[in-house]
């Protein structure tokens, strides 16, 4: 019987077998740490659905949290502002972030500053961006009216790459933030401009 491979061509099979292991286990492995913005619209509109916005936001946070992600939680309710912020180490920070999302107080004020926590979250975004950290903003609007404050003010810019999930009485939206660059950039690249 003839050999099929000679010793020499078994050694670069498997040479080669883990190469290709070694390059592709970083894509099925443990992603990068990321900023998670979540606004949560504060206004009285929230009262009615709050229960099951934070049903939902609660089994989201389990969905894509892992060590080493920052959340920063907004309440925008007359005014935005940050009612929790932790890089998240263990189940105990996921938790936290949870019960602070359960605690939200909602304001008698039919107003959410959604614009104020957008400009901030906007800001860190971009300095954290350039130290190549990846930044995931959900925005939970509770009334139209809510949401049509933020369409109205300078940062509605901030809302034009947006993902609408719609639910029947709100929304989350997954906002893009900083990504106008980005997507000049690749419209010039793919146009040869």
């Amino acid at each position: 019987m003839k050999k099929i491979f000679t010793t020499k061509q078994k050694t670069y099979a498997l040479v080669l077998i883990l190469a290709i292991f070694c390059c592709l286990s970083p894509l099925f492995g443990e992603r990068a740490p990321i900023d998670v913005n979540l606004i949560i619209d504060g206004s009285a509109a929230l009262s009615d659905v709050k229960e099951e916005v934070t049903s939902w936001v609660c089994d989201r946070l389990d969905q894509i949290l892992v060590d080493g992600d920052k959340i920063t939680i907004w309440n925008a309710g007359s005014a935005a502002r940050v009612i929790y912020s932790q890089t998240i180490n263990g189940r105990t920070d996921i938790e936290a972030a949870k019960k602070s999302v359960r605690e939200l107080e909602v304001s008698a004020s039919s107003t959410a500053d959604f614009s104020g926590a957008l400009r901030e979250a906007a800001s860190v975004s971009l300095q954290r961006r350039q130290n190549s950290i990846f930044s995931y903003t959900l925005l939970i609007s509770a009334s139209p009216e809510a949401h049509s404050s933020a369409l109205e003010s300078p940062q509605a810019n901030l809302l034009r790459f947006s993902r609408v999930e719609e639910f029947p009485a709100w929304r989350a939206l997954v906002v893009g933030l900083n990504l106008e660059t980005r997507v000049k950039r690749a419209a010039a690249s793919f146009f040869g401009l």
